[in-house]
């Protein structure tokens, strides 16, 4: 399944303004996008979605342990807000330990059903985490972790990128292929090659909405 380039950027749109208008499982700073739609490609085979999320500053324990009684979930209400969790629990993701997941909490807000779209979620900046995961890909050799670091940032700390999203839909954006992205980054030729394979290779396995999410 594959949408529309506009039908893509229509969706991403969206999207954003879920994030500006509604009360969300833990707060986002930044919105991004990147791969097919960044590169501007069409059909967009998967919607790539970065979101920069803070941490939350509550530490409710009296609701926690209610939330725990009552649905078996642990950390609503120092983890996730426990008003947006109170407010609609069918929509509150836990890991394989009962522990409140924010990123699956926050797929499950933005995302409707199985739409070809990947969330990716962490407490970093885009292009600091691009680092952060190229850093930690080439010491376990596992490419797979590695952040496509060809983004196109479109909301920042409550302010919408006209600009950005006027680019997207005019395919106006210049983005080099993968390998040299990464070449840019401090790979060599052959290492940029071998990752940018694993990369695509990781990619076109997924299916539907997905999300992954972590910490720095």
């Amino acid at each position: 399944m594959s949408m529309e380039r506009s039908a893509a950027v229509d969706r991403v749109e969206r999207l954003v303004e879920t994030v500006e208008r509604e009360r969300l499982p833990v707060p986002v700073r930044e919105v991004w996008v990147y791969g097919d739609l960044a590169l501007g490609l069409d059909p967009v085979d998967r919607l790539d979605v970065y979101l920069t999320k803070d941490i939350l500053m509550t530490n409710d324990e009296d609701r926690e342990r209610a939330f725990y009684d009552a649905h078996g979930v642990r950390g609503v209400g120092t983890a996730v807000d426990a008003d947006w969790a109170e407010a609609d629990p069918g929509r509150v993701r836990a890991n394989e330990h009962g522990h409140v997941a924010p990123e699956r909490c926050l797929a499950a807000h933005l995302l409707d059903g199985d739409e070809p779209i990947h969330l990716e979620v962490c407490n970093a900046s885009f292009e600091d985490n691009v680092t952060q995961r190229l850093r930690g890909a080439r010491l376990r050799e596992d490419y797979t972790q590695l952040l496509d670091p060809r983004g196109v940032c479109l909301w920042v700390d409550g302010t919408r990128s006209t600009e950005a999203f006027e680019k997207l839909r005019e395919s106006a954006f210049a983005m080099p292929t993968l390998s040299a992205a990464l070449e840019m980054l401090g790979m060599d030729e052959g290492e940029a090659e071998t990752a940018a394979k694993a990369v695509h290779s990781w990619r076109d396995e997924q299916d539907g909405a997905t999300v992954r999410g972590d910490v720095i």
